[in-house]
């Protein structure tokens, strides 16, 4: 039976996970809090890799960043930051439109209080930014953590080769270690629905659903609306026929490979059909699956302001802005594995001064709706590298 779950893809396991979670609350509604341990066990996995996978990957990605020669790299560049940005703010309108609710195993302390000004918000991110490399880590100080990665990555682009040949084996060392969390995602997954069906009955399936119907939503607007605007501008002529032509045969494919690095070979295929410079694709194409995360901004801005909307946490609009811009400096870190995206929540939870505990749940919560909400953030990230790629080379043309 094990040899035949191992052969199972991750969303199979998942999927038989949830199910399994279910009904187990449902039959045997006793035995659910004993296996709440297994639920535990995962969401303090996540907490352990996080700090250490955010530092690692930021800093390596930065450090080993080649600028290029293409003429046309700086305006695709261009496209992706606002591309991202643009997704984060839709990600902010359509929470505040349609607010998710999250279940969350809160601690009877809990006491917390959104920054009362932006002088406040600016002095808590500074004192975050300045905070001991050692520290951050060891008290999952995202911000700090994130502020010394770029810093240090900056610094080690000056390096010799061999040094950043290490930092990549790293990055990569450590990466494996998140795949080995993750495959053990349906079994934490398993003891989390379990007890929380168990404790809240069914009307967890609607808060669920709400959720992954903001995410999808959200992401279907990025993908019919701003980047045909974006493309538009761009190419000054009707974006549709070149965007369904990405969706189509870069976003399926996308979509069930769940790794926009999976599918650098597709766009680079596409691209060449397209017209696009051999020069200018074989750079922008690949850069975009590291960096190009418009599917992760709004990932990690909606679940935020979920886990913010639950704890009763009063944000202003300057704050959710400030989300905005975090959540796509965030993105461009996130991790090639599925799910990767999920484990940058904290960063952008620790701006409204959200512990790790509960970010952590929130990342948990994520897992469980990734069966969809994963596979069509990366047809959104992936099919747009190529898109914005192709616009800007039309319009050099």
């Amino acid at each position: 039976m094990f040899s035949v779950l191992a052969r199972m893809s991750l969303v199979t396991r998942i999927i038989i996970a949830i199910i399994l979670g279910i009904g187990v609350a449902l039959v045997f509604p006793g035995v659910a809090p004993y296996l709440s341990l297994l639920g535990d066990l995962f969401i303090k996995a996540l907490k352990s890799v996080a700090p250490v996978l955010v530092f690692v990957l930021v800093l390596a990605s930065i450090a080993n960043f080649k600028v290029g020669h293409s003429a046309n790299l700086r305006p695709i560049i261009i496209m992706y930051a606002v591309g991202m940005l643009l997704a984060a703010f839709s990600a902010v309108a359509v929470s505040i439109a349609f607010p998710s609710t999250l279940f969350l195993n809160l601690p009877a302390n809990t006491d917390l209080q959104p920054p009362s000004s932006l002088i406040e918000i600016f002095k808590n991110l500074l004192l975050s930014f300045i905070a001991n490399p050692v520290t951050a880590i060891s008290e999952a100080n995202f911000i700090g953590i994130l502020a010394w990665a770029v810093a240090l990555g900056a610094a080690f682009r000056h390096a010799k080769d061999s040094t950043k040949d290490l930092l990549n084996d790293t990055a990569h060392a450590v990466n494996s270690v998140i795949r080995l969390v993750i495959n053990f995602a349906p079994i934490g997954i398993f003891g989390l629905v379990a007890v929380t069906f168990a404790e809240t009955g069914l009307s967890t399936l609607a808060s669920y659903a709400h959720l992954l119907a903001v995410l999808l939503g959200t992401m279907a607007f990025v993908a019919l609306v701003i980047n045909p605007l974006m493309v538009a501008v761009v190419t000054r002529s009707n974006p549709y026929p070149l965007v369904f032509q990405c969706l189509r045969e870069s976003g399926i494919t996308a979509f069930f490979t769940r790794s926009s690095a999976a599918n650098i070979p597709v766009n680079l295929d596409l691209a060449k059909r397209l017209g696009v410079a051999e020069s200018t694709a074989s750079v922008a194409i690949p850069l975009g699956a590291t960096i190009n995360m418009a599917g992760a901004s709004v990932t990690i801005t909606v679940l935020t302001l979920a886990a913010v909307n639950t704890l009763g946490l009063n944000v202003d609009f300057t704050t959710m802005m400030i989300l905005s811009v975090l959540a796509t400096v965030s993105a461009c870190g996130a991790s090639g594995v599925a799910g990767g995206s999920l484990l940058l929540i904290p960063v952008a939870c620790g701006l409204f001064g959200i512990s790790s505990d509960i970010s952590m749940q929130v990342v948990a919560i994520g897992m469980v709706i990734s069966v969809l909400q994963d596979s069509t953030e990366t047809a959104l990230n992936s099919s747009t590298d190529v898109l914005f790629t192709a616009a800007v080379d039309r319009a050099s043309k």
